[in-house]
């Protein structure tokens, strides 16, 4: 593999908590898409780890969603913890050149969901010290922030100070699982880089959970950057790499420099991921496709590693 990588989105934190939400997984080694053994084959790893949460938890597993949020914080605190010669928490883009100089990889915390903190904004500057430093409005679900794209509604008051106290934070907004007018909404208020961590092209596979051009070209505008997302489901149907590729060369389009689109493979957060894509080592096989499909290397780095690199340095300080 030539090519490091950095993935801006995964569910391996939540993976990690086992059926019972309360076990204790190891990020060295599992049966899971990502591990630390096989990160090894990738010439520097930087990961985002969501920690997940919907207000469905309680129906679903009588689970209040502070308590899960806890857990999955504190299940990767843990693991990089104990496999600290081979992946350190992130806080900074110099931090993640600095674990790469070192040979280790690096772990960047994000939030899927604010229902693990009851969507409040008061609590963004504490999250950001620990080491968070992106956020959703939402999942599918329509909360106090916003509407999702399953149920449709915009940015509500309490979300537009949310988005601000974020972005005052040093904290990126993402607007992955964002209902269509909350995304809208959410443009005319940002003073800065906006990103969709694991979102693909409704023109290449039109499902709610991808983005219009019109919301990519927006992004683009920000600043921003777009993680390709291997879930099948979001990526064709019986997607192969090719299809995969089918969504970076439609993007190249719009953004012929290739400048805002990144990765974020929604790993350990899907049942079925596009084929040919087993798990984090499946990199090197789309990078190969996507030389093979006219990309020169420089661009596929780009990709890989450096727009996602570029956003951390002008956000996450």
């Amino acid at each position: 593999m030539k090519f490091p990588v950095f993935d801006l989105h995964c569910d391996t934190a939540y993976a990690l908590l086992g059926k019972d939400h309360n076990s204790a997984g190891s990020l060295k080694k599992n049966e899971l898409h990502i591990d630390l053994e096989r990160a090894k084959v990738l010439p520097g790893y930087a990961q985002c780890f969501a920690c997940f949460t919907t207000p469905f938890m309680e129906e679903w597993f009588k689970i209040q969603p502070l308590n899960i949020f806890e857990r999955e914080l504190a299940t990767i605190q843990r693991e990089v913890d104990k496999n600290k010669r081979m992946i350190s928490l992130a806080y900074t883009a110099e931090d993640i050149d600095s674990a790469r100089e070192k040979g280790k990889a690096s772990a960047i915390l994000t939030i899927e969901g604010p229902a693990g903190f009851g969507y409040d904004h008061g609590l963004l500057q504490d999250l950001s010290l620990i080491g968070f430093r992106m956020t959703t409005l939402t999942w599918n679900e329509q909360n106090p922030l916003a509407g999702s794209h399953v149920t449709g509604g915009g940015l509500t008051g309490q979300g537009r100070d949310f988005v601000k106290e974020a972005q005052r934070v040093g904290m990126l907004v993402d607007v992955s699982h964002l209902s269509d007018e909350a995304f809208w909404d959410l443009m005319d208020i940002t003073h800065g880089p906006v990103i969709a961590s694991h979102s693909n092209s409704r023109a290449v596979c039109s499902v709610s959970r991808n983005l219009t051009d019109d919301m990519f070209r927006a992004i683009c505008q920000t600043g921003g950057v777009v993680g390709f997302n291997q879930c099948a489901p979001f990526v064709g149907q019986e997607p192969t790499l090719d299809t995969a590729c089918d969504h970076i060369l439609h993007w190249l389009e719009i953004d012929p420099d290739g400048k805002h689109i990144a990765l974020g493979g929604d790993l350990d957060g899907c049942d079925q991921l596009t084929g040919g894509f087993r798990d984090i080592t499946g990199y090197s096989d789309m990078a190969d496709r996507l030389l093979a499909r006219g990309l020169d290397e420089k661009m596929v780095e780009d990709i890989f590693w450096n727009n996602a690199m570029g956003v951390m340095r002008k956000c996450c300080m």
